[in-house]
C-alpha cells in the first residue's frame, strides 16, 4: 500500500532530504546531542563511534544514495517499516524524523516502531510543521493566499485536508497511546534570516520556492498573486526574495521521545 503522500519503492526525494540535512544539519546534530548517545549503542538511525546503526527506509533511491555515504558500522535496508523483518526489542534508540505524515495509520507505525527498542531504549522522534510557516515581511495577504494554495493543492493531489495530517501535531499522544513512559517534548524553530548560507538558500530555492511554490501552485492563484510569488522566486529577478534584506524563514521543529518500561 503506498504510502499518504504517494510514497513507493520507486519514489525517489533523495535530492530533497539531501538538500533538508545540510540546511538543518546544526539543529539536527543539537537534537541527537541531546540523547546522549553512549559508546556500542545498537541504533535504528544514528550512532556513536563503536555501536552499530541500522538505517531502514521504503524507497529503492534513498537506500542507494545513503549506501554511498556509509560509515562501516551502518546497515541500511530497503523496506517498509510496518513489514521490516527485524527483531523485536533489539535497539537501545530508534530515531525516525519527519516520517509520521506518511503513514496510513500513525499510531500503527509508532507501536511498531516501539516494539523494536529494547526494555530501558528509547524511541525519538522527530517532525518539521507540514508547511513551513514562511514570513512575508513585505505581503502579508500574498503569504495568506500562497499557504491556502499549497492546502488545496494537497487536497486535490492526495485527497488529504488538514485534519487528515494531525498525526504531525499529535507526536506526544502516539507515544503515550503505544504505552511508552517519561514521553518528553521539545520544539524549536529553524530559522533563517538573509543574508542566507549556501546550504540554506539551495534548499529554499530548490525544495520551497521550485517544488512547493512553483508551477503547481498556478491553478490555485490569482493571476496576479502567481505572478508576484514567481517573481518573488525568481533568482534573475530583482524582487527575488532570498536576496532581500527583510526575507525571513521560519520552521518548527517537535522532537519526542519517550523510553519503554524495563519488564518488572
Amino acid at each position: 500500500m503506498a504510502g499518504r503522500l504517494g510514497d513507493t519503492p520507486a519514489r525517489d526525494y533523495s535530492s530533497k532530504l539531501r538538500l533538508f540535512n545540510a540546511f538543518a544539519e546544526p539543529e539536527l546534530r543539537e537534537l541527537i546531542a541531546s540523547l546522549k548517545l553512549k559508546k556500542g549503542m545498537r541504533i535504528l538511525e544514528a550512532v556513536k563511534p563503536g555501536g552499530s546503526v541500522v538505517g531502514i527506509d521504503l524507497a529503492a533511491a534513498h537506500v542507494d544514495a545513503a549506501r554511498r555515504h556509509l560509515a562501516p558500522q551502518i546497515q541500511v535496508v530497503q523496506a517498509n517499516l510496518l513489514e521490516a523483518s527485524l527483531p523485536p526489542a533489539s535497539f537501545d534508540l530508534v530515531w525516525c524524523v519527519n516520517t509520521i505524515h506518511h503513514l496510513q495509520d500513525p499510531l500503527l507505525g509508532v507501536e511498531r516502531l516501539a516494539a523494536l527498542v529494547r526494555p530501558g531504549g528509547r524511541l525519538a522522534m522527530g517532525q518539521s510543521s507540514f508547511l513551513p510557516d514562511m514570513v512575508f515581511a513585505w505581503d502579508s495577504r500574498l503569504e495568506r493566499s500562497t499557504h491556502e494554495a499549497v492546502r488545496r493543492y494537497y487536497l486535490d493531489r492526495y485527497a488529504l485536508e488538514e485534519r487528515d495530517l494531525t498525526a504531525v501535531r499529535s507526536l506526544v499522544g502516539l507515544l503515550r497511546q503505544a504505552r511508552l513512559s517519561r514521553v518528553a517534548a521539545r520544539t524549536i524553530m529553524i530559522e533563517r534570516v538573509s543574508p542566507l548560507e549556501p546550504a540554506a538558500e539551495a534548499y529554499l530555492l530548490e525544495a520551497i520556492f521550485k517544488h512547493t511554490w512553483g508551477e503547481r501552485l498556478r491553478p490555485y492563484l490569482a493571476d496576479d498573486d502567481y505572478a508576484q510569488l514567481h517573481r518573488l522566486c525568481d533568482p534573475q529577478h530583482r524582487e527575488f526574495a532570498l536576496r532581500r534584506a527583510d526575507f525571513h524563514f521560519m520552521q518548527s521543529f517537535s522532537f519526542v521521545v519517550g523510553e519503554v518500561e524495563p519488564q518488572p
